[in-house]
């Protein structure tokens, strides 16, 4: 089971200053498809001061009241939440049980997004605030993209951390977003291939926002914690093209389940990870070698190429869905392509394809890297406005490929999946907008009148599903008589 965050960047349209909480709470709260405006988020279950590592360091866990809760969050029919997150709109997927499932419920909270500058604008009668579905302001500020994956509780964390590294370092070769130039007192460069990569300064830790690590030990599993964790990645870009989303989680869940299943990998323990996350995004050609700890070298692809490998071998003794053999075999032809040169998939990853823009545009222009229209285009290519943003243009000119069709989206950002707990509250918060009270990852609450609110716990992620739930749903005319039917 997978599921991403995606942290939105805001800006002013105009030099006026601008006050980015202010702003992100007034577009959240115009989005015009909220199913139970009064619902707040039960953060009961939350606690994001635990550490995989055993213990839980100090700090303030969020309670905010009913009101601020409700400015704070909106819960979604398609499972999903659309929040204030520091300073910044942050919009969550519902859970997926697949890589494809999930680029659906990530590209919906594009339109999300879209959807609430519409709105806000047309509430003001002035668009005052841009969205962008990056990582970083171009001022030394990034904001994160972080995946969940869920992992047995069995599985030692240190396992996960010692396999994951290597791989994390290097996938961004296909699941970079693409940035100019260099921030964060790194060295400096024309153009690189991820955003994320100049933020990280350390190899595991707890911080998000300063001191990043490349492994996330946040042990928040928002299930059973006695059977799961989840694993927290805040290492990846925020992509814009289908294909590197794809392959960015798709591989990622691959190595998950292959961890989980006790598989031997081979030892790729980097000398310096923190500089080798650094070197690769800078690496375009794919020439740069990564010295390893025991001396030996290997590069980004050649790394990559072990560990896909190492699962064609593990699948080739167990069976796979049509959706992980289709993701083997585009893993297998990125990294191939990208061997010989990146350039051939102009049309497939984001990278790849901003860098293109850029040049032909830079050659036209007869301007450098350092020219202001083109930290411009860079930023533009992220634009969530479907009219505005770059990368929307290269999709109505036919210039990136696609996985989805757009109905899909379309069906995504009001529509739960149905093979997990999503649907459940997702149905409940259409079905039942006024009785709903609060819901959260781990549970839905209502609110019946002269009763006491009747918490609905969800700590089984795979439960709650439509061949569960949905006769039961179906059935149910009042939250009531879904309740009395739930505790018999």
């Amino acid at each position: 089971m997978v599921g991403t965050e995606t942290e939105f960047g805001i800006a002013a349209r105009n030099a006026e200053p601008l006050d980015p909480v202010a702003h992100s709470l007034q577009l959240i709260g115009h989005y015009p498809a909220v199913p139970s405006p009064q619902a707040i988020w039960d953060y009961e279950n939350e606690n994001p001061l635990l550490d995989a590592r055993g213990f839980e360091v100090e700090g303030e866990r969020e309670r905010p009241g009913p009101e601020y809760n409700r400015l704070l969050n909106k819960l979604l029919s398609n499972g999903g939440r659309l929040y204030v997150d520091g300073a910044h709109p942050e919009y969550s997927t519902p859970e997926c049980t697949n890589p494809r499932e999930l680029v659906a419920y990530e590209r919906a909270g594009e339109r999300i997004m879209a959807e609430c500058l519409t709105a806000s604008a047309r509430s003001s009668g002035k668009g005052q605030a841009l969205v962008y579905k990056n990582n970083t302001d171009g001022k030394g500020n990034s904001y994160g993209y972080h995946e969940n994956y869920l992992v047995s509780r069995s599985v030692p964390f240190d396992r996960l951390a010692q396999v994951l590294l290597p791989f994390l370092v290097t996938r961004q070769i296909y699941a970079g977003a693409g940035k100019v130039g260099a921030e964060n007192q790194t060295s400096p460069t024309d153009y690189q291939i991820s955003q994320r990569a100049d933020f990280f300064e350390c190899l595991v830790d707890l911080n998000t926002m300063v001191k990043r690590p490349i492994i996330n030990t946040r042990d928040e599993p928002h299930a059973d914690p006695a059977k799961y964790r989840r694993l927290h990645i805040i290492v990846g870009d925020a992509n814009m093209a289908e294909l590197s989303t794809y392959l960015k989680i798709g591989t990622t869940a691959i190595i998950v389940d292959m961890i989980e299943a006790g598989v031997e990998f081979p030892n790729l323990e980097l000398e310096d990870p923190v500089r080798a996350i650094k070197d690769v995004s800078r690496d375009l050609d794919m020439k740069a070698t990564l010295k390893l700890a025991d001396g030996r070298v290997t590069s980004a692809i050649g790394a990559q190429h072990a560990y896909l490998k190492a699962a064609m071998d593990f699948y080739a003794c167990h069976e796979l869905s049509q959706i992980t053999k289709d993701i083997l075999v585009r893993w297998e032809e990125v990294l191939d392509r990208l061997e010989q040169d990146p350039m051939q998939l102009v049309h497939e990853l984001d990278w790849v394809a901003k860098r293109h823009m850029i040049r032909s545009y830079m050659e036209r222009k007869g301007c450098e890297w350092n020219d202001s229209r083109v930290a411009l285009m860079d930023l533009q290519y992220h634009d969530v406005r479907p009219e505005k943003g770059l990368y929307y243009a290269l999709e109505r000119s036919n210039l990136i490929d696609r996985l989805l069709q757009d109905s899909e989206i379309a069906k995504a950002q009001h529509t739960a999946p149905l093979n997990t707990r999503a649907y459940f509250r997702g149905n409940c918060l259409q079905k039942f907008p006024r009785s709903v009270y609060a819901a959260s990852w781990t549970s839905v609450l209502f609110d019946v009148g002269n009763t006491a609110i009747k918490k609905i716990p969800l700590m089984e992620p795979l439960r709650g599903t439509e061949s569960l739930t949905r006769e039961l749903l179906e059935h149910s005319d009042s939250a009531e008589s879904l309740l009395a039917k739930l505790t018999t």
